[in-house]
Formats: structure tokens, sequence, C-alpha cells
């Protein structure tokens, strides 16, 4: 039976978990979820749950979270990657229909490396008239400056974010130039983002860490990356320019 109204615009609602905290989520994101008569988390193909939907639950039912299969380890096969999209596309525009209202939730913030965006766009080529908003979300280097006490940017200081996965010279590019540099999914490449840090100065005031707010939580100086073993593919990293003197960035 639907839910929504025949006459309700269907509205689809991208709601950011922040980095995994469940008292990170804001109250306008807690109401979001707690409004929506149906919730999509996405999830690996392996059906294995993912961190928003592990944050979701702490604030909504269990039987409003619906979960979508998105091809989100997926890099190389491009077709696979678009039929996924694809899919999950046409569920979540069929719920639409049915409720008339679908909340999206994603981890950290819905404009900043999401799959939100990727599902908005196709959603919005199969349901006239809906309108999308979003419920922007803390993000994961937020947490890691709060949590570890580093300071993400002062007075005229520009502040780079970098996913390693557009490779590891893109990174050692903004290390090279001014202002702190925030590394995300770096996991893989731990051994040459230390290499990186160190060849450009940057390893002593550089921190990462993983699984914040979490059981299993991580937070270490950068310098101890090559003796970390294994790191998450979603750690983050904070590396700031050397800042000599109080106020000396203004």
């Amino acid at each position: 039976m639907s839910t929504g109204s025949a006459t309700e615009e269907p509205r689809l609602i991208g709601v950011g978990m922040g980095p995994g905290d469940p008292e990170l989520v804001t109250v306008r994101g807690v109401r979001a979820l707690r409004e929506a008569p149906v919730i999509v988390v996405p999830v690996l193909d392996t059906g294995e749950p993912g961190r928003a939907e592990a944050t979701v639950l702490h604030h909504a039912p269990r039987e409003k979270v619906v979960r979508v299969v998105f091809a989100l380890n997926e890099r190389t096969d491009r077709a696979r990657r678009e039929a996924a999209w694809d899919a999950a596309g046409e569920r979540v525009a069929a719920l639409l229909r049915e409720h008339g209202t679908v909340a999206f939730a994603t981890i950290g913030d819905p404009h900043v490396y999401s799959t939100f965006g990727y599902l908005a766009q196709t959603v919005g080529g199969l349901v006239p008239g809906v309108r999308i908003g979003t419920v922007p979300g803390i993000t994961a280097m937020q947490d890691l400056a709060a949590r570890s006490g580093a300071v993400l940017t002062e007075g005229t200081e520009p502040l780079t974010l970098v996913p390693v996965t557009a490779g590891i010279g893109v990174l050692r590019t903004a290390l090279e130039g001014p202002g702190t540099v925030v590394a995300y999914k770096f996991g893989r490449h731990a051994g040459q983002v230390a290499r990186a840090l160190r060849d450009t100065g940057r390893l002593a005031d550089a921190v990462w860490g993983a699984s914040l707010g979490l059981p299993g939580e991580s937070i270490r100086p950068a310098a101890e990356l090559a003796a970390a073993g294994p790191v998450p593919y979603l750690a983050t990293l904070i590396a700031p320019p050397a800042r000599a003197t109080r106020g000396g960035k203004l």
C-alpha cells in the first residue's frame, strides 16, 4: 500500500550520516530519517552492511530501511558500475512512486564523494517533477580534526582535499603546494603516502585516522604509517603546513 499522496510531489532527500559516530548525525538529519516513510541505504553487491546503514539504525527502525545495491567497490568495469547505478535508480524511482518521499542515507556529506549525486541524476531522469534536496553531514576530516586537535586552516591558508584513488601524483602535487592537505581513501596506498609526506617535509605534523567514533578507532601520527600494518581503505589524513607563529598565516 502506498504511504504517499497521489498529488504529493515526489521528494528524494540525501541525508549525510557523518563519518560513522551516531552522535554526529545532525538534528535535521535525524528528523529527515524519522519523517521519511522509507530510508534507502547503499550496500555492496556482497550484501554486507555499510557504515551508513549502521548509523541509520541508531536513529530509525529497521523496518523503514531498504538496502539497495551499488557497485561501490567497482573501479575498472565501467559497464558493470553503470548497470548497478541504473538498477539502483530504478529501485529508488519505484519507491518514490509508492511512498512519495525517500531518504537516502550516505556516509559523510551528500556533496562530498558521495553516491548520492549519481543516484539523484539517475532518478531525475526517471521520475518527472521529483524534488531533490539534501541534509549536510559532518565530514571525516572535521571529525579527525576534532579528535586529534589538528587545525585544518588558519588565516589565508587554502584547504585541499584529495582522494588518493586519483593517484599518488595528485597527492604529491598538493603536498608541494600551500595550506593543509587532506587525503581520503588512502589505505591501500599507505606506504606511498608516507613517502610523499616525508619527501615534501609534511610528515612531522601530519595525522591519520580510521573508524572514527567506532569500535576499533585509530588516530595516530603519520610518522607511524610505515609501522601501522594494514590501513583501512576509508582512512583519512590531515597534513597541515608548518606554522611558526601564532596568527602567522593571517
